[in-house]
C-alpha cells in the first residue's frame, strides 16, 4: 500500500479540512526530530522494563503514585478532549484560557505539537483504513503476516516515516489560531515541563535526590510509556479487535479493556461512526471520562456548542 498525494480533500466530517489541490505532505522530518522521537519511544520504553525489578529492590512511594496518576490524567485529558475532541474534531467549543490550557496539557503527554498532531489525525479520518491513512493496520493486507506487520506499523512504525501531513491542508483553522501557534512552537518547554516536574515535585516533597529520582522514573518515564502506548493502541488494538455496534466506513472497533485508562477514547467504532461527537461511549455501562470532563467544562460555562449524540442519530447508525 503505497500513500497518494491527492485523494480527498480532507477530513469531512471529522474536522476543518478543506478540499482542495495542496498535497497530503509537507516536506521531512529534520534529523534532530527523528532523534528526539527515537529518544522519546526508546528510553521511557527501557525504564518500562526496569520498573519491576525497580519496584521490587527500591520501592513505590505515595509521592510516586499521586505524581503518576497526576501527571496522566493531566496529559491524558490533554490528548482526548484537547487534541481530539476539540482541536481535531469540533465537538465543543471552548474558552480562550481552555483552549489554551488544553493546548499545553495535550503537550505534555509529548505525542507531538497540536498542529501536527491534529493534522496527521484529521488525515487518518479522511483515509480510514484505505490508501492515504498514516497508520492503518490493514495497510500491507489482512493475511496473518499482513497483520502482523501492520499491527506493528499502526502502532509504532509509522511514527518513523519521514514525511509530514500538510498542515495548511488539513489544519488552516488552527494555524490562524494565534494562541495555539504560540502554544505549538513551545512545544520544546511542555516536554521540558512533563519530564521534569515530576521530578521537581518529588524532590521538593522529600527534600532528597532520592525523591526525585524515583518520581522522575515513575511519574516521567513509566508514565509516558504508559500513555503513549495506551494512545497508539487506539490506532492498532480498536482498528482490529473489538465489537462494531455502528456503522463505519472502516474497520474501527470498540475494545472495553482499554476504555478507563484511554478515558473513553476505545469506544473508537462509535467515534469513526460520528466523529464530531463529543461522546465515545454511548450504550449502557460504557465509561467516558473525557465525556464526562466536557459536560463539567459546559457546566461551568468553559465549554459551549457541545455536540451531544443525539437518540435518534444513534439508532440511524446501529448495525443490525
Amino acid at each position: 500500500m503505497t500513500l497518494i498525494d491527492e485523494r480527498a480533500g480532507g477530513a469531512d466530517s471529522a474536522g476543518a479540512a478543506p478540499k482542495g489541490p495542496k498535497p497530503v505532505f509537507e516536506g521531512t522530518k529534520k534529523p534532530g526530530e527523528q532523534t528526539m522521537l527515537y529518544t522519546f519511544v526508546i528510553v521511557p520504553f527501557l525504564a518500562f522494563l526496569a520498573a519491576i525489578p525497580v519496584a521490587w529492590g527500591w520501592g513505590l512511594g505515595w509521592t510516586d503514585v499521586v505524581l503518576f496518576l497526576s501527571f496522566y490524567i493531566v496529559s491524558g485529558l490533554g490528548i482526548t478532549v484537547g487534541y481530539h475532541r476539540l482541536f481535531t474534531h469540533s465537538s465543543f467549543k471552548a474558552n480562550r484560557p481552555l483552549r489554551i490550557a488544553l493546548a499545553i496539557a495535550g503537550s505534555m503527554a509529548i505525542e507531538g505539537p497540536v498542529i501536527r498532531w491534529v493534522a496527521d489525525h484529521r488525515r487518518h479520518h479522511a483515509f480510514s483504513d484505505k490508501e492515504g491513512d498514516p497508520h492503518s493496520p490493514w495497510r500491507f493486507g489482512d493475511t496473518k503476516r499482513g497483520l502482523a506487520k501492520g499491527f506493528w506499523f499502526a502502532h509504532i512504525g509509522w511514527l518513523f516515516d519521514l514525511e509530514h501531513t500538510n498542515r495548511e491542508k488539513y489544519t488552516p483553522d488552527l494555524l490562524r489560531d494565534k494562541d495555539i501557534r504560540v502554544v505549538d512552537k513551545l512545544f520544546p518547554v511542555w516536554v521540558l515541563v512533563s519530564v521534569f516536574g515530576p521530578a521537581t515535585i518529588g524532590g521538593l516533597v522529600s527534600m532528597s535526590w532520592a525523591g526525585a529520582l524515583s518520581a522522575f522514573f515513575w511519574a516521567s518515564l513509566v508514565r509516558i510509556f504508559v500513555l503513549h502506548h495506551v494512545t497508539w493502541s487506539i490506532n492498532s488494538v480498536c482498528h482490529m479487535i473489538g465489537q462494531r455496534p455502528f456503522s463505519a466506513r472502516d474497520k474501527s472497533a470498540n475494545f472495553w479493556p482499554l476504555a478507563i485508562v484511554s478515558f473513553g477514547e476505545s469506544w473508537h467504532n462509535m467515534h469513526h461512526a460520528d466523529p464530531t461527537a463529543a461522546r465515545h461511549g454511548v450504550l449502557k455501562g460504557q465509561l467516558d471520562s473525557s465525556a464526562r470532563m466536557i459536560w463539567l467544562f459546559e457546566k461551568f460555562g468553559w465549554a459551549t456548542d457541545v455536540r451531544w449524540p443525539k437518540p435518534e442519530r444513534l439508532e440511524k447508525l446501529r448495525v443490525g
